[in-house]
């Protein structure tokens, strides 16, 4: 029913599969009315909407012609279409004249595509008792529609919605209970006050809350989330569908959306985008219309800036810049920066579901990027890494560093006790912004070199820096910190050294690749690669390495994008033979067994576990129970994924081990 199809954090593009057509997620459903509505959606770019059921129900000429003739001809639209319960009377006016089964069955009989439980939407910062108290026939009413539904064996997709208000562990409790259900959606509810108030730290919180518990496998709604400004940050945190009026409520109003916030008519001078309505009307041409008239159109701008806006973001994705865009989006009101602020206290929840390498450069855009999965990994990584007895820090150049560092280094300052230097038993890493430090092995790993920040430096990035090289330095007994380094983070207590200026850095390009595969694969993956024979390929046109062989072997090739090593046959099997069950391992089942080792593709339903720390795009071995290697290849998803899953691809198998 699901399929995700690229992945960024924890933003993804999928596939929803229903009954009347697929639906590329994250998507906007915009609301319809069952009487009123008098714009084609569909033909400025919805691909699925939604509609109230429970206003349908309540009219008589509506449900007669609804049960006749279905759901679609009533509202005219021809794609998928969502159905509310009931849930937004019930929270505004107390009370509906329908019972959770009898909603369930009348969605199913006018032929709903995905339809909805009568959950009790519970409003932000209510007293707990009230929260518990809704929650718990929210829970209930759930646990029935699913039964219900299996026992009629409907056909309609099913929402089970996650309530909870803003207490936090009753948002977990909730999506934990619903997780269970065999539900098909997830909806997250009563989120509206927080945005109408600008309560988006908060809503961050309920969010990567309710996140937290639900499974991957499902698309989540971030319900009555309409306005493009928040998309972004949205979409990043795993929101899949988002449903609104606003298009027509703003409209209705003289308002046109913008990713930068709300224009008022009234104080326009020129129109803010390009659509086909900002460059045919002036705001003087808008103002002289009449109502209606004027109202359709805005609502067409107002469409056509939020359908633009999730394809935008669905590129992103696919480019592996989400975040920049989040960022970039959230400096558009204080209250969303204070937001995606807040998100970097969930930057591992985020780092989970995050590819390693990507096709677009790391951007520094703020102190906001510190959080970033790609930062939180590599100081992570470099923590694991094996250290040596000292360390040589130098200031950055042009990237890749090891390429352009030679000769004599300059003026160090010493810390620690003052030692003759050992060439052989040192590291040499450079300062960076935004990754503190970057051993010049591995310097050319993504994103190590495809990064980029302002040579300007903000105080939030200095202070990383300074903070990161004071921990890191406790690790070895004698540092040398050039001078440049220690001159622009103004670090004290730092004696000059006497023999600073007979440094020099001489590259090893076996030292290299074992670097690279200990910080790829785990520590110790170097020398379990990488012995006997070593001989290095080069590309000839660029200088970098292709190929690594022991002789004649082929070991592991090269990607040259990202300086990733990709495995062969004689690297699968060393790797596996020197590394410790679960690294790097997909297990996959005895079904599969067979299909594996013939080189077919592994999918989720065969996985059985996988190393937790496998992320999209990884080289991973694949074993059967008995840690048997049976083929090698390449991720498609992350291991919180691939273990949830029970359809698709978790494995593009690159060759079996069949003999």
């Amino acid at each position: 029913m699901f399929e995700i199809k690229a992945k960024d954090n924890m933003g993804r593009v999928g596939v929803l599969k229903t009954k009347h057509g697929d639906v590329k997620t994250p998507a906007l459903m915009p609301v319809i009315h069952p009487r009123k509505q008098e714009i084609d959606v569909g033909k400025y770019g919805a691909d699925i909407v939604i509609t109230n059921a429970y206003l349908i129900y309540k009219d008589e000429d509506l449900k007669k012609e609804a049960i006749e003739k279905g759901l679609h001809e009533l509202i005219h639209f021809d794609g998928p279409i969502m159905t509310d319960s009931g849930s937004f009377q019930l929270s505004v006016y107390g009370d509906v004249e329908i019972t959770n089964k009898e909603v369930i069955e009348f969605q199913e009989l006018i032929k709903t595509d995905i339809g909805t439980s009568l959950d009790i939407p519970t409003a932000p910062f209510v007293d707990r008792e009230k929260a518990e108290s809704d929650l718990e026939i929210t829970l209930e009413r759930a646990r029935e529609a699913v039964a219900y539904k299996k026992e009629q064996n409907m056909e309609m997709l099913l929402n089970s919605v996650v309530q909870g208000s803003t207490f936090l562990d009753l948002r977990r409790e909730c999506a934990r209970e619903l997780s269970k259900l065999d539900a098909d959606l997830y909806p997250i509810g009563a989120v509206v006050p927080l945005m109408e108030s600008y309560h988006y730290k908060d809503l961050v919180d309920v969010v990567m809350n309710s996140m937290a518990e639900l499974s991957d496998t499902v698309p989540r709604h971030l319900m009555g989330a309409g306005h493009p400004m928040i998309f972004a940050l949205c979409v990043a945190m795993g929101c899949d569908l988002f449903d609104s009026a606003a298009y027509i409520l703003y409209a209705e109003d003289d308002r046109l959306l913008s990713t930068r916030g709300t224009y008022k008519l009234e104080n326009l001078q020129e129109m803010p985008c390009s659509c086909e309505v900002c460059t045919k009307y002036t705001p003087d041409d808008l103002r002289a219309m009449p109502k209606e008239k004027r109202r359709e159109l805005i609502a067409q701008h107002n469409l056509h800036v939020s359908f633009a806006e999730l394809r935008l973001i669905r590129q992103a994705i696919y480019d592996g810049n989400l975040m920049e865009l989040v960022e970039e989006r959230c400096r558009a009101h204080p209250a969303l920066l204070e937001a995606v602020r807040h998100l970097g206290n969930y930057s591992k929840d985020l780092e989970k579901y995050d590819p390693r390498s990507k096709k677009s450069a790391f951007f520094y855009t703020g102190p906001e990027s510190l959080c970033r999965s790609e930062v939180i990994r590599h100081v992570e990584k470099l923590r694991q890494m094996p250290k040596k007895r000292d360390l040589v820090i130098l200031p950055p150049s042009r990237k890749p560093y090891s390429k352009f560092v030679s000769g004599k280094l300059g003026e160090f300052y010493v810390y620690g006790a003052q030692k003759e230097l050992d060439l052989e038993d040192t590291d040499f890493m450079v300062l960076d912004i935004p990754f503190g430090l970057i051993p010049l092995e591995i310097d050319e790993v993504y994103p190590l070199s495809q990064n980029d920040a302002p040579k300007t430096r903000d105080v939030d990035a200095i202070e990383f820096a300074e903070d990161f090289i004071s921990e890191f330095v406790e690790y070895y007994d004698q540092v040398l910190i050039h001078k440049r380094v220690v001159n622009d983070l103004e670090l004290g207590l730092y004696e000059k050294s006497d023999f600073s200026d007979e440094i020099r850095y001489h590259k090893d390009d076996v030292k290299k690749v074992k670097a690279i595969a200990d910080y790829q694969f785990g520590v110790g993956a170097g020398d379990a690669l990488f012995s006997g024979n070593i001989n290095i390929e080069k590309s000839k046109k660029t200088g970098k390495i292709r190929h690594i062989y022991d002789g004649k072997v082929l070991i592991v090739n090269m990607r040259a994008s990202d300086s990733y090593l990709i495995l062969s046959k004689e690297g699968a099997k060393r790797l596996h033979n020197r590394m410790p069950y679960p690294q790097n391992r997909v297990v996959v089942n005895k079904d599969s067994e067979p299909f594996a080792l013939d080189g077919k593709s592994v999918f989720c339903k065969f996985v059985v576990t996988c190393d937790e720390n496998i992320r999209a795009k990884d080289e991973v071995l694949i074993v059967n129970e008995e840690d048997k290697l049976l083929a090698y290849g390449k991720a498609l998803l992350g291991a919180c994924e691939i273990e949830q899953f029970q359809t698709g691809q978790a494995i593009k198998t690159r060759k079996g081990l069949k003999k």
